[in-house]
């Protein structure tokens, strides 16, 4: 195990350069990085693996958030708050940043997830991320952590901010031109209710093909419901 160790902290000195963190308790570093399944494999007991950390981070990663969101969108009500932090903290969002920091050649793995692709996997990254951000808060206290934390994550934050301030319209053509150099079609498929009291059923299509309908008490509103129901099947 120690020869396993040794190859990797070329590695992990590296990501404490790119977090720009250097660890006082090396022990720390390592345990963020380690799987349960190397952990399993290394047959020894007290060798810790990264889920408890990841705990930690987590609360870590909300609070840090929540405290640049309040500091930097002081316009933005609670609901568009929340949404935000939902969008960064997504696993997906959490996996690009592990990337750019390039966890996956840091980890720890068993031979089946080494195998498996587990360097890669999204879970995983986004998992490892969290208890990364767990070990510099033991480490360092929450001051120095969300000295650490801010420029990885006000980056994700104004690109999620940016998407939220453009009507599900404009998102969904300026991703469905952007990849196919087409505009997407919008069809009135219904209207029901006296003139006081109108429904409008709207469908999008994208290259003749349905990927989403709305409903609203307008055309404008439907169309909206029906570009939002579009860009979740796209996975935007």
């Amino acid at each position: 195990m120690n020869e396993v160790l040794s190859r990797h902290a070329p590695a992990w000195e590296a990501l404490e350069g790119r977090i720009l963190y250097h660890f006082v308790q090396r022990e720390l570093l390592r345990e963020a990085m380690t799987h349960s399944s190397f952990a399993n494999e290394a047959g020894c007991g007290e060798l810790s693996d990264y889920e408890r950390l990841e705990f930690l981070g987590d609360a870590v990663l909300d609070l840090v958030i929540s405290q640049c969101l309040l500091r930097d969108y002081p316009h933005f009500n609670e609901g568009d708050l929340t949404r935000l932090r939902a969008e960064v903290v997504a696993e997906p969002g959490l996996a690009g940043l592990a990337r750019q920091l390039q966890l996956g050649e840091c980890l720890l793995l068993g031979r089946g997830e080494e195998l498996s692709g587990g360097r890669d996997k999204t879970s995983l990254l986004a998992d490892t991320l969290e208890s990364l951000f767990g070990a510099v808060f033991t480490d360092g206290g929450f001051d120095r952590a969300a000295e650490v934390l801010e420029p990885l994550l006000v980056p994700l934050l104004k690109s999620a901010a940016s998407r939220s301030g453009q009507d599900y319209k404009t998102r969904l053509q300026e991703y469905y031109q952007a990849r196919q150099g087409m505009l997407p079609v919008y069809h009135l498929a219904a209207a029901s209710g006296p003139d006081h009291q109108r429904r409008y059923t709207v469908e999008v299509l994208l290259d003749g093909e349905l990927f989403g309908s709305g409903e609203g008490p307008t055309k404008k509103k439907a169309e909206q419901e029906a570009a939002r129901c579009a860009l979740a099947a796209l996975g935007e």
